[in-house]
């Protein structure tokens, strides 16, 4: 569901940056820090643009695995081949790539953000790429706490003494 909505949001918004490519040549706003000619313009709303697309595109990559995925797990346990195992591993791998497809589509969404700052100049463009390269920092790196980290050898020698205590 989160891919359709955001394909379209892609989408829609290409569509938006197609009308304000071709608009009036009138751009006089006070904003604007850097480069100001029609040139400048044109390349920041076409690099926006296939922005945009990519995010579409991926997305729809995204619709595409996740909904084989969901045949695949619909079909009869007799119906499937002799090795049980390498259907599921199949139907995993489906399942990541459509996972993978969404996360690049989401992605491709982010780096819009410093692409639109950029109609604004270099330097709200340079200050945007400062908080996303540490907002994808935070979005990648895990830390190893709770049920899913790795304890010591000490701590492991700890738990086994303790439970052949009780």
């Amino acid at each position: 569901m989160a891919s359709t909505l955001l394909a379209s949001t892609a989408i829609m918004l290409s569509s938006l940056i197609a009308v304000l490519m071709t608009g009036s040549s009138n751009r006089s706003i006070g904003l604007i820090f850097g480069d100001k000619s029609e040139l400048g313009f044109s390349m920041k709303f076409f690099s926006i643009l296939v922005c945009f697309l990519l995010a579409f595109l991926f997305n729809v990559q995204s619709i595409r695995f996740y909904s084989h995925a969901s045949m695949l797990i619909n079909v009869p346990f007799k119906k499937m081949a002799t090795n049980f195992l390498d259907n599921t591993v199949y139907v995993g791998t489906t399942v990541n790539r459509g996972s993978y497809f969404w996360s690049l589509g989401l992605r491709a969404f982010y780096f819009s953000f410093p692409l639109f700052l950029w109609i604004f100049g270099p330097i709200p463009m340079f200050l945007c790429c400062i908080v996303l390269v540490f907002l994808l920092y935070f979005l990648d790196v895990t830390f190893d706490y709770g049920w899913g980290s790795a304890a010591s050898p000490e701590e492991e020698e700890k738990d086994e003494d303790v439970e052949e205590a009780n």
